[in-house]
C-alpha cells in the first residue's frame, strides 16, 4: 500500500529524499552545510540569506556564530509531559558540549507525548509526531539533530522520522526514574501501580491506602522505573547503535546522565561535519541485534511494534517468523520487573546496563554494525571486556533467566498475520490451553460487563476484546491487560488468559495474548468470536486458534459485513484510521515507507 500519498513534498521518500533538491541547490552556489542550506524560496538566494541572517542576528548571533556547524536539538519538553521535566537541564547540558566542540546549537519544539496525558492513547499520535520530528528535521538549515526523548512514543517517534529525513542524527535518552518507598515496600511506576491497583480492586487495599501508594509511586523526573515500554525503547535505541554508548539506561537524575548529554552534544558536532547518517546504521542487521537485545531483557511488547516500525522507515522489516527464530537463541539474561519480582532500572544501570547484555549476546550479535561514534558494534565490546557486571540482575549467557527469549510470536486462524505474547511476564501453568472465549465487542462493553456479579465467566475461560486495533476508533490503546473480573480476583486468581488486537504496557504483566493481526475493525477472524467459541493456545507451537468451523464463519463474516458501520471522522483522527498499517508492519502510515 506504500506510496499513495506524500506527507510535504518529500516525506515518504526516505534516504536521499532530497538529492534532487541538493544538486539544484548546488548548482546555483547554495551552501550545503551550516545555516545558510536550505533557505527559504524568495526567487532570490542572496536576499535569502541576507534576510536569514538579518533574523538571525536579531537573537545576538555573531557571524562567527553563524559560520559554525549548526545542531538542532529536537526538545520534546513539555508541561504535559511529566517524565521530561528535567529536560531543560538536559538542553544546557547539550548546548555545553555543542559550543566546546565549536557547534552552534538551535533547539527547536516538537510534539510531546506522555502516556497518561494524551487521549484515546499516545500511540495515535506516534506517527504525527514522527511526521513533525522528519519534516522539522529536513525544512530547518541544521547539519545534525539531537533527539531528546524518553516517555514511551516519544524515541521511536523521533528516530522514525530520523531515519526518514535521513540527516546524521543521534539520540539522548532522558532516563528512568529512581525508585520511591510506600511502608515497607519499594515502589516504582508502574508495574507497582498496577500490582496495588489489583489489591485495591480485589478489595485488599483500602481507599486511604491506594491514595498513599499513589503520592509514591512516582517520585523523580524520568520515565517508568522498571523495563516498560520507555526503558525497552532506550534499550533498542542503544542496540541500533544510535546513542553514546552506556547511556541508554542512566536514571534522569543521576550525574551521568547530564554528563551523556554534554558527551551527545560534542559527538552531535563530529557527526555534524561527517557522512554518518541513520541509514548507515539503522539497518536489516542492526534491527536483528535490536530484537535480540528486546528478547534478552524480556522488554515490551510495544517494542515489537516500534522496531517494526523503525525497520520500514529504511527498507528493512522485522519478519515474525524470524522473530522466532530470533527468540528460540535468545536467553532472558535481565531480572528487571516485570521480569522477577525484585529489581528496578536503577539497578540495572549499576549492574552493567545495555552494554552488559550486549557482551553477553556477542557472538549472536552482527558486530559489523556501523554506531553512531563511527565505531562497529564489535569494537565497542572489544573495548569494554572486563568490565564488572551485577549478576543478581543481569545474568550470564550460560546461566540465564529463561533458555529463550522472553517474546514470542504466536499463528494460527485467529491471527493469520500473527500476534504477540510476552511469556517471561506469563504464567507458564497457562500456555498449552483450550478455553471457552468470553467476549467483549468493545472498551466499553468491557468497562460496563467485566464486574458485573452475573458475569457467566470462570478462570479456566480466555477473555477476548474486539476492536482495540490500530484502525478501530480506539485508536489500539494500552488495554490488553484485560481487569480480570472482579468475583474471580475475590477469589484468588491472580491470572487468566487474555486476548486482543489491542496493546499493553511494557509495565504489565499475565499471560496476555496482543496484537492480533488482521485486527477486529479491518475484519479479521478476531472480528467473528463469539462468547462460547472454544480458543487453543500453544505457546509451545506458536499457535492461537479459533476453533470454530469454516461455514460458520462465513455466515458470520457476511453477517459482520452487513452491519459494519463506516464512519467519516476529520483530521488526523481520520488519516489514522484511514492509513494506518497493521501491528506486524508497525502501525505506521502507508504512505511513509521509502520508495523503492
Amino acid at each position: 500500500m506504500a506510496g499513495k500519498g506524500k506527507s510535504g513534498s518529500t516525506a515518504g521518500k526516505g534516504p536521499g529524499a532530497t538529492k534532487g533538491a541538493t544538486k539544484e541547490a548546488a548548482k546555483s552556489g547554495v551552501p550545503q552545510k551550516g545555516f545558510l542550506q536550505g533557505l527559504a524560496n524568495y526567487g532570490d538566494a542572496d536576499f535569502s540569506i541576507y534576510m536569514r541572517r538579518a533574523f538571525a542576528r536579531s537573537q545576538g548571533f555573531s557571524m562567527d556564530e553563524l559560520s559554525r556547524p549548526v545542531v538542532g536539538i529536537a526538545n520534546t519538553y513539555s508541561r504535559f509531559n511529566p517524565c521530561h521535566r528535567h529536560f531543560p537541564e538536559l538542553v544546557d547540558a547539550i548546548k555545553r558540549g555543542v559550543a566546546s566542540a565549536g557547534g552552534l546549537a538551535l533547539e527547536f519544539p516538537t510534539i510531546s507525548l506522555h502516556e497518561s496525558t494524551l487521549t484515546p492513547n499516545s500511540m495515535k499520535f506516534r506517527n504525527l509526531m514522527a511526521m513533525d520530528t522528519e519534516e522539522m528535521i529536513r525544512a530547518q538549515p541544521m547539519d545534525s539533530v539531537v533527539l531528546m526523548g524518553g516517555c514511551d512514543k516519544t524515541v521511536p517517534a523521533q528516530l522514525m522520522g530520523a531515519a526518514s529525513a535521513n540527516k546524521p542524527a543521534i539520540q539522548l535518552i532522558g532516563g528512568p526514574q529512581m525508585t520511591g518507598r510506600w511502608r515497607e515496600h519499594r515502589v516504582g511506576a508502574c508495574t507497582d501501580c498496577r500490582k496495588f491497583w489489583m489489591e485495591y480492586r480485589a478489595g485488599r487495599m483500602g481507599k486511604t491506602e491506594i491514595e498513599e501508594a499513589e503520592g509514591r509511586l512516582v517520585t523523580t523526573a524520568g520515565t517508568c522505573a522498571v523495563m516498560g515500554t520507555a526503558s525497552t525503547m532506550a534499550a533498542i535505541a542503544e542496540a541500533l547503535g544510535m546513542t553514546l554508548p552506556g547511556t541508554a539506561a542512566i536514571p534522569a537524575v543521576h550525574a551521568d546522565r547530564i554528563r551523556a548529554a554534554e558527551a551527545t552534544g560534542v559527538q552531535a558536532v563530529a557527526l555534524a561535519r561527517g557522512e554518518l547518517t541513520p541509514s548507515k546504521i539503522i539497518t536489516q542487521k542492526s534491527i536483528e541485534n535490536a530484537a535480540r537485545v528486546l528478547l534478552a531483557l524480556g522488554g515490551s511488547t510495544n517494542g515489537v511494534v516500534h522496531l517494526a516500525a523503525i525497520a520500514g522507515r529504511v527498507g528493512a522489516k522485522l519478519d515474525l517468523q524470524r522473530f522466532n527464530e530470533l527468540s528460540d537463541t535468545t536467553p532472558v539474561l535481565a531480572a528487571v520487573k516485570p521480569v522477577g519480582n525484585e529489581h528496578y532500572m536503577e539497578d540495572f544501570f549499576a549492574a552493567g546496563g545495555i552494554g552488559a547484555v550486549l557482551r553477553e549476546l556477542k557472538d549472536r550479535l552482527n558486530l559489523d554494525c556501523m554506531t553512531i561514534t563511527g565505531e562497529t558494534l564489535g569494537e565497542r565490546l572489544a573495548a569494554e571486556e572486563g568490565i564488572w557486571v551485577d549478576r543478581r540482575v543481569i545474568k550470564s549467557i550460560e546461566e540465564p533467566i529463561e533458555p529463550q527469549g522472553g517474546l514470542v510470536a504466536l499463528f494460527g486462524s485467529l491471527a493469520p498475520k500473527g500476534a504477540i505474547i510476552k511469556r517471561s511476564a506469563a504464567t507458564p501453568a497457562l500456555f498449552e490451553r483450550t478455553g471457552r472465549a468470553v467476549v467483549f465487542t468493545s472498551l466499553a462493553d468491557l468497562s460496563e460487563r467485566i464486574d458485573a456479579p452475573d458475569l457467566d465467566v470462570t478462570a479456566d475461560d480466555f477473555l477476548v476484546l474486539q476492536n482495540a486495533g490500530p484502525s478501530s476508533p480506539a485508536g489500539m490503546p494500552e488495554a490488553g491487560f484485560l481487569p480480570i473480573p472482579k468475583k474471580l480476583l475475590a477469589a484468588g486468581v491472580k491470572d487468566m488468559v487474555r486476548i486482543s488486537d489491542a496493546r499493553m504496557s511494557g509495565t504489565a504483566y499475565g499471560t496476555i495474548v496482543l496484537h492480533v493481526a488482521p485486527e477486529a475493525a479491518a475484519g479479521g477472524p478476531l472480528a467473528l468470536v463469539r462468547t462460547g467459541d472454544k480458543i487453543k493456545l500453544s505457546v509451545k507451537n506458536r499457535t492461537i486458534d479459533l476453533l470454530v468451523d469454516e461455514a460458520e464463519l462465513a455466515k458470520r463474516r457476511r453477517v459482520w459485513e452487513q452491519e459494519k458501520k463506516p464512519t467519516a471522522p476529520r483530521g488526523y483522527d481520520r488519516l489514522f484510521r484511514e492509513r494506518v498499517l497493521q501491528a506486524p508492519e508497525g502501525c505506521d502510515f502507508d504512505f511513509l515507507a521509502p520508495e523503492a
